[in-house]
């Protein structure tokens, strides 16, 4: 029997197959699961914004630092036709040196109370080398602040207060953030500007994840791993809270990317469990120690991967690698691909240094490396990061510091001994001899020239010095004002 419908044109024929599959997709929609489309209230968010400022605010506090300078009183004739150094040298001997004067100087930061103790979190560079800490509660109390613990690297640091009934936020999970979810920044911006003891709230959202920022002359700090978030933050923001919609701390703020010095929509946050172990070795009134195998690394491109016949562009090229190191040790080279660390894959160089940082020092890790096209592994044992400053200058370890059998040499507000082997072979060149400052007396001829401990001197009145014994009988014969030479600059000690 034929059908009673049968177009003869291959065009009918056409239009008849698009009808055809016309209704055969309607069919299949309307079978398919619709899914719910819910329709966000925006009461509902801020409900939600209320509550986290009205119970992580009281929380948050402002920090004034206070740092007193010993300066050079301003000359008369400074800047003048009569500006004259004998001028000045025949005023002194009839008049007397003129008195040093005090310069105070204040900055302001936030910070959040994290337990019921008043164990304050904050930045390091809000309170590095300050005289006096003042803290402001939300309802206008003010303690005087102590300083438990500092970590310069990852600049974070400790303020304790003693005061009762304080509130506090827990430390949230950082790790369970994502992109976009909504955030809220706390904390005293312009503080100077906006004197009010009541904390400020911005929000926003979570920009990107894993973010780092390039080494600054702020020590030895590194701002890797980083939260990006949109939230306003702005100066004196420094140390304040980062919060998810539920109250727990995820971060606490650290910086803005600005070419006006306000803000323009990027922030960064040191994620809330780096901060976790950091925080509890500063209570405990630890130093924290960083994982180290001495190499340079550098992230694996595609044409890398294409040279080195990896399967993928993943991987840590070593492009440099310190002799005697542990990695030297341990037998890796230069041009070596380190593919896992301990069984977890290392997919760029800030994942590496994090997992090596992270990882407890002697202790033992299995790392795959990639050498002639295929794998290997090697045993490396963690080593204690040596410390230094952006300038590559030696910052002594706190044991080095403290050892009291080491002979040492004081001299004008300074202390020095011979550099430990340890740190020598590390960090400085072979060519290179002296010894190191571990101290400088507060308000000394030595801090007043500009001396700093971890100065390496190598000379003194343009005599070379190689250890203490040349120092000391350099020292003996000097008299009056002093050239200093150190790896830094030169420097001149008033007697």
């Amino acid at each position: 029997m034929k059908p009673k419908f049968q177009p003869r044109s291959l065009i009918g024929r056409i239009t008849v197959v698009a009808l055809l599959a016309l209704c055969l997709s309607r069919q299949l929609l309307a079978a398919a699961p619709k899914t719910e489309t819910k329709t966000l209230n925006p009461q509902d968010f801020t409900n939600a914004v209320v509550n986290v400022a009205a119970s992580v605010g009281p929380a948050v506090v402002s920090i004034q630092a206070e740092k007193v300078e010993r300066v050079q009183p301003y000359s008369p004739f400074s800047g003048s036709p009569f500006e004259d150094e004998m001028l000045n040298r025949f005023f002194s001997d009839f008049f007397g040196e003129p008195p040093m004067r005090e310069l105070h100087r204040s900055s302001l930061g936030s910070g959040v109370i994290i337990d019921e103790k008043g164990y304050i979190l904050t930045n390091d560079h809000v309170v590095r080398d300050t005289d006096k800490i003042t803290v402001t509660l939300a309802d206008g109390r003010e303690f005087v602040g102590t300083v438990k613990g500092t970590d310069p690297r990852s600049d974070l640091a400790v303020v304790k207060i003693d005061a009762p009934d304080l509130p506090y936020v827990h430390l949230g999970d950082s790790d369970a953030l994502q992109i976009g979810q909504w955030v809220v920044a706390i904390g005293y911006p312009f503080g100077f500007l906006l004197p009010n003891t009541e904390p400020a709230v911005t929000a926003g959202v979570i920009s990107a994840l894993h973010r780092s920022l390039p080494r600054t002359e702020r020590r030895d700090t590194d701002y890797t791993d980083l939260i990006q978030t949109d939230a306003a933050i702005n100066p004196g923001n420094s140390g304040g809270p980062l919060v998810n919609l539920n109250g727990e701390i995820i971060g606490i703020n650290v910086a803005i990317f600005s070419t006006s010095g306000g803000y323009q929509g990027i922030g960064f946050t040191i994620p809330s469990n780096a901060a976790r172990r950091i925080v509890a070795r500063l209570i405990e009134g630890k130093s924290v120690d960083y994982g180290w195998i001495g190499v340079s690394v550098q992230d694996i491109d595609s044409r890398l991967a294409e040279y080195f016949n990896l399967p993928n562009a993943e991987g840590v090229l070593v492009n440099k690698i310190l002799e005697g190191g542990p990695a030297s040790r341990a037998g890796i080279k230069e041009g070596d691909i380190i593919i896992t660390f301990n069984g977890k894959p290392t997919k760029n160089t800030v994942t590496l240094i994090k997992m090596i940082g992270n990882t407890p020092v002697d202790e033992q890790v299995k790392m795959k490396i990639w050498r002639d096209k295929k794998s290997q592994e090697v045993d490396v044992k963690i080593a204690k990061r040596p410390a230094f400053d952006a300038q590559g200058q030696i910052i002594l370890p706190d044991n080095e510091q403290s050892d009291q059998n080491k002979a040492t040499i004081h001299w004008r507000g300074l202390t020095v001994r011979d550099i430990p082997a340890s740190i020598k072979n590390r960090i400085l060149s072979p060519n290179v001899d002296g010894v190191i400052v571990t101290d400088v007396e507060n308000k000394s001829p030595a801090q007043l020239a500009g001396l700093k401990k971890g100065d390496v001197i190598i000379s003194v009145n343009q005599r070379p010095i190689s250890n203490l014994k040349e120092l000391d009988a350099v020292l003996s014969k000097a008299k009056g004002d002093c050239l200093l030479r150190t790896v830094r600059g030169f420097f001149v000690v008033k007697e």
